[in-house]
């Protein structure tokens, strides 16, 4: 079996859905898996400030991660980025039920990152903000060990 083509890997449907029942809010809700590009949004999102001055920012982290991952039955996102204010307002047990499924679809579930980690041999966070099997246990973040800021 050859390699995949650029066109093979772009026109790949590598997206996965979970319907999640969610009885707080009366139905269900269609739960997808973040892309490249919404994953390091999320995960630059739980870091404020530079260089020695990063910390992190779990403020509204469950609404957050909740909020990309939501979409209708065309795969468009249900809440834009100026609502996850409101979404954070919601029952933190409804919130956290579809928070876990989140977590599960994007391998960021304590024991996915905890694996990861185990299997690599490695430190997982590199340069960048990276969510720990042990922050999200805690509701802690685990930062870069360096102090060089993100580039522009």
């Amino acid at each position: 079996m050859g390699y995949l083509s650029k066109q093979s890997i772009l026109n790949a449907n590598d997206l996965q859905t979970e319907d999640v029942e969610v009885p707080a809010w009366g139905g269900t809700v269609r739960v997808r898996s973040l892309t490249g590009k919404q994953r390091d949004a999320f995960e630059a999102s739980l870091v404020s400030g530079e260089g020695k001055k990063r910390k992190p920012d779990l403020v509204n982290v469950r609404a957050k991660l909740v909020g990309l991952c939501l979409v209708d039955e065309q795969g468009t996102r249900l809440f834009s980025e100026s609502e996850i204010l409101a979404l954070g307002a919601k029952s933190a047990s409804a919130l956290d039920s579809v928070f876990t499924v989140c977590q599960r679809l994007n391998g960021l579930s304590p024991e996915e990152v905890e694996n990861t980690e185990k299997k690599s041999g490695a430190d997982l966070n590199g340069s960048s903000p990276s969510i720990s099997a042990s922050s999200l246990e805690s509701s802690t973040l685990t930062t870069s060990s360096t102090d060089s800021p993100a580039p522009n």
